[in-house]
């Protein structure tokens, strides 16, 4: 059993930065995707707890980190020099026993609420 529940949403200028952190219990693959405004949901980034790698996509690579507090239980999405087109509703999933990273949309066994990131121009 897994519960995901996401936190630090909110607005920003382009350039900016803001941290998402996803309370998660239980899960070998964790990741973020995003939704926005009529299209589809996308991963973003990935981490794998049982070894720590991790995986991003192409538009944010260099810009986020993902990492974790496993005292906390709680994962971090670091977003620097965000973009007008990271506006999004971003969520975070867990897949509870699968090894895949990047993750599928449908591999995922729990999603949050979602929380969202809009920037400004």
């Amino acid at each position: 059993q897994s519960q995901v529940v996401e936190s630090g949403g909110g607005l920003v200028q382009s350039g900016g930065s803001l941290r998402l952190s996803c309370t998660v219990s239980g899960g070998n693959t964790i990741a973020w995707f995003r939704q926005a405004p009529g299209r589809g949901r996308e991963g973003v980034a990935c981490l794998k707890q049982y070894d720590g790698s991790t995986w991003y996509r192409d538009a944010v690579r260099g810009r986020f980190a993902i990492s974790r507090d496993a005292a906390e239980n709680t994962i971090y999405l670091q977003m620097n020099d965000l973009k007008p087109e990271d506006t999004a509703v971003y969520y975070c999933a867990a897949d509870v026993r699968g090894t895949s990273c990047p993750l599928g949309y449908y591999e995922v066994d729990f999603w949050g609420q979602g929380t969202p990131v809009n920037v400004s121009s």
